[in-house]
C-alpha cells in the first residue's frame, strides 16, 4: 500500500464521486479505478461502494480511511517538522483549549511561547468536553487542555494535571435567589446545564442529595458557556460556571455570584496527548510552555 492509496481512499470519501476524485488527483480515471482494484485485492474486501448517485466508502473502507487519514496527518507534520528544523521554515501547533483552560493558562503560555519561538503558528481551537479527545484521537488536535471525562481515558492517551479551576453559581442580578448562602436554598431553582453531562457545567457535581436534597432540577441545556451568557442574564435560573469564566464575562452582562457557603466543586484542568504518535519539536515547547504557566499560577497561590 502506497501514500498515494491513502489520498485516494480519503478524496473518494470527501468528494463521493471516482471522476471527481480523479480530478482532484490528476490523474485519469482508469487509473484510479486500477489503484482502488489493488488496494481491495490488498485488504480482501470492498473498500468502496458504487452507485448511480455516486460512490461511498464500505465499512472496511470507513476503517482504513479513519486509519489513512491519522497516517496522513503524520507525515504531514513529519514534513512540517523537518522543515521547520532544516530550513526555520512556519510550523503549527494546534491545541483545543476549554474555556476556563483559556482563560488561565492560554494567554501567558502561548505569549512566552511565541516570544520564544516565533516562527511557530499556535491555533487554538475551542474544544468543548469531551469532544475534544476525539479531536485529538483524530489527529484534528496536536494536544488538549481540559477536564477530565468521567469514564476516564483510553491507553491511546495520556493526562497530566495541571490546576484546578474553581466553579461558581450564577444567576441574573437582581434574581430572587441572589442572596442565598446555602445550597439548601436552591432546592426550588430552575437549573441550567451546560455542555454535556459530566462536564464542568452540570450542577449533578453539587451533589446534593449528599444533603438530603432533591436533584437540580434541570430546565433548559446549553450547548456552551457562550450561550450561557447569552440568555442567562434574561432569565429566573441557575448556573454552574467556571470562576475565571464568570470573572472575565459574568458582571459586564449582567450576572451575579451567589454567597454559597457550602463546599462547591473543583474541575482540574488536564493536558493531554496522544500516546502512540511522538511529540514534534514545537507541540513539546508548547506543552512545556503550558505546565511551566500551570506551576507558576499554583505557586502564586501558595
Amino acid at each position: 500500500m502506497r501514500l498515494q492509496h491513502l489520498h485516494l481512499l480519503l478524496t473518494i470519501a470527501h468528494t463521493g464521486s471516482l471522476r471527481a476524485c480523479a480530478e482532484t488527483l490528476n490523474v485519469t480515471q482508469p487509473a484510479l479505478t486500477k489503484a482502488l482494484k489493488q488496494l481491495e485485492e490488498e485488504f480482501g474486501t470492498t473498500l468502496v461502494i458504487r452507485s448511480p448517485k455516486g460512490v461511498r466508502l464500505a465499512p472496511a473502507g470507513e476503517l482504513l480511511a479513519a486509519r489513512a487519514a491519522t497516517v496522513v496527518r503524520e507525515i504531514d507534520r513529519a514534513r512540517e517538522e523537518v522543515e521547520w528544523l532544516t530550513r526555520h521554515a512556519q510550523a503549527t501547533v494546534t491545541v483545543g483549549v476549554s474555556p476556563a483552560a483559556a482563560l488561565m493558562l492560554a494567554p501567558q503560555a502561548v505569549s512566552r511561547f511565541q516570544s520564544r519561538w516565533p516562527q511557530v503558528r499556535v491555533r487554538l481551537v475551542d474544544a468543548l468536553y469531551p469532544t475534544a479527545l476525539a479531536q485529538l484521537r483524530s489527529g484534528e488536535l496536536d494536544l488538549a487542555l481540559g477536564p477530565l471525562p468521567a469514564t476516564g481515558l483510553g491507553r491511546d492517551l495520556e493526562a497530566r494535571a495541571l490546576i484546578d479551576s474553581p466553579e461558581v453559581i450564577a444567576v441574573r442580578a437582581g434574581h430572587p435567589l441572589a442572596k442565598c448562602r446555602q445550597l439548601a436554598d436552591l432546592a426550588g431553582a430552575n437549573w441550567v446545564l451546560t455542555g454535556p453531562v459530566q462536564g464542568p457545567g452540570d450542577p449533578a457535581h453539587l451533589q446534593m442529595e449528599r444533603l438530603g436534597l432533591p436533584p437540580p432540577r434541570i430546565t433548559l441545556e446549553c450547548a456552551s458557556f457562550s450561550t450561557l451568557l447569552a440568555v442567562l442574564p434574561r432569565m429566573d435560573a441557575v448556573a454552574l460556571m467556571p470562576r475565571r469564566f464568570f470573572e472575565s464575562h459574568g458582571p459586564r452582562t449582567g450576572l451575579a455570584v451567589l454567597p454559597i457557603a457550602d463546599a462547591l466543586p473543583l474541575t482540574t484542568i488536564h493536558l493531554f496527548l496522544r500516546t502512540d504518535s511522538p511529540l514534534t519539536v514545537p507541540t513539546q515547547r508548547l506543552v512545556d510552555a503550558f505546565v511551566n504557566e500551570a506551576d507558576a499560577l499554583r505557586g502564586a497561590r501558595s
